[in-house]
């Protein structure tokens, strides 16, 4: 069930205790799409509690949205160290949902060894179709991850940069093991270790 922000200082305690990964729904109760999206997260946040999910009603807590840059409503935001990481407006599916935010937690990849846990970051760029297709393959191998855009995030940009050598994209980060590019035998290779 998707918890609601009662004010200001509610969300920074709320920010403060979720600063790992935070979901935010900005919605208005004149809006249908509004409610559709808030039917939509509470089904996603059923499946998966370990996601925290919070709605922010903009009529009742007067200028949240501005801090995070919605302008519409009904605008979703995912949040990591109190940045927004991803921006989803209007109405999506219990299951996009999931796909975009299963990375808030380890991925179980299961392996000859048996199901090991993983952490995997797909560092990607507006308008890049490689950057798609390593996403694609990563969910249909049933693989979790967090995705951040560096044309939104220019500090992990740099990082990236420092890491790599390389400011190209997709750049995949298996529990700390970098691939630059969409190498699918590379990633398979560093699963099943």
């Amino acid at each position: 069930m998707i918890e609601w922000i009662e004010g200001r200082e509610h969300l920074e305690e709320i920010q403060e205790k979720h600063k790992e990964f935070l979901i935010l729904l900005f919605y208005a109760d004149f809006s249908s799409a509004s409610k559709r999206a808030l039917d939509e997260l509470e089904q996603f946040s059923k499946e998966d509690k370990q996601v925290p999910v919070y709605g922010i009603d903009v009529e009742r807590v007067k200028g949240a949205h501005k801090s995070f840059g919605v302008e519409t409503v009904p605008t979703t935001v995912a949040l990591r160290d109190g940045k927004v990481v991803q921006r989803f407006e209007g109405v999506e599916s219990a299951g996009f949902y999931a796909r975009m935010f299963s990375g808030a937690r380890p991925s179980v990849y299961k392996t000859a060894k048996g199901a090991v846990p993983r952490r995997v970051i797909v560092y990607s760029g507006p308008g890049c179709p490689a950057c798609g297709t390593a996403k694609a393959y990563l969910r249909r191998q049933g693989v979790r991850f967090r995705e951040v855009d560096i044309a939104r995030d220019p500090q992990a940009a740099q990082r990236l940069v420092r890491r790599s050598g390389q400011m190209a994209v997709p750049q995949i980060d298996i529990d700390g093991q970098l691939i630059v590019g969409f190498d699918q035998a590379k990633i398979d290779r560093i699963l099943a270790t």
